[in-house]
């Protein structure tokens, strides 16, 4: 490898970073992480950007939405996954109602998110109403993410999964909503669930990065939940997750192997122990 080409793998990544690949057409990777193992492997790897999502709620904990991820949880989250990051951009999620009900509170969490956690921006779901808010937390020199089209913390307003903005009044709605995030001055907007046209009109019209999640190629960058990804996750098969492994198949292999070892004392052997 070049020595330039190691020195780019290895920035740091920042807000600033991101505008650059913007404006490059250097696309952006980001996956998910809760744990300090999964998260050093994703910086390992060369991961521009990690979101402590509030998706635990989903796959750490086991609940059926985001909504019961309360603050001390998200925090603990952050903590453990900012402590194993090196290169990567962490930016964490504002869990439900931890945001919305004023700027000063909202104000107060983000900060928690930052200091006590050591998280790099937040990420709040939104649009329009979420302005005034937004404007304050980057005032205080917190970086901020939108998050528009599906938007998980809503998902009794919406009572279904269903992609979003597939008529054109939503459609202008969420562009609308992208807009006012990147003016409110957001760094970045996650686009969730849209079709692809919709996600490339707005990814054309915004100087800040998109980051599309089932949004199609024409984001500036992509982001999945890791444990979906990998094939954890043998619940959940939305047509926009790309499966890289089959962990699940692998893990319950191992674990079986393990359990039938135990039974027929074969585990451990002599090398395996201590005089």
């Amino acid at each position: 490898m070049k020595r330039s080409s190691t020195a780019k793998l290895n920035r740091k990544v920042t807000t600033l970073r991101l505008q650059e690949m913007k404006v490059a057409n250097e696309k952006i990777s980001a996956l998910t992480a809760y744990d300090f193992l999964t998260a050093r492997m994703l910086d390992q790897a060369g991961i521009d950007m990690i979101l402590v999502g509030d998706s635990a709620s989903m796959v750490f904990a086991g609940n059926d939405t985001t909504i019961p991820m309360k603050m001390d949880e998200m925090l603990y989250h952050v903590r453990v996954v900012t402590r194993a990051v090196k290169r990567a951009l962490v930016v964490a999620d504002m869990p439900f109602m931890s945001y919305r009900k004023s700027p000063d509170e909202a104000l107060g969490n983000a900060a928690r998110l930052m200091q006590d956690g050591m998280a790099e921006a937040v990420k709040m779901e939104g649009g329009r109403s979420l302005a005034p808010i937004v404007e304050r937390v980057v005032d205080a020199g917190i970086p901020v993410m939108g998050h528009v089209g599906l938007q998980p913390q809503s998902i009794h307003n919406y009572g279904t999964y269903k992609t979003r903005g597939t008529d054109e009044l939503e459609a202008e709605s969420i562009i609308d909503d992208a807009r006012a995030f990147e003016s409110a001055g957001a760094f970045a907007v996650v686009i969730e669930k849209v079709p692809m046209s919709l996600a490339r009109r707005i990814t054309d019209m915004l100087k800040i990065p998109t980051i599309g999640i089932g949004a199609g190629m024409g984001c500036d960058g992509q982001i999945l939940v890791t444990p979906d990804m990998l094939g954890m996750n043998t619940q959940f098969h939305p047509r926009f997750v790309r499966k890289y492994a089959s962990l699940s198949d692998e893990m319950v292999k191992a674990f079986s192997h393990y359990h039938q070892d135990v039974k027929e004392l074969k585990f451990p052997n002599d090398a395996e122990s201590y005089e």
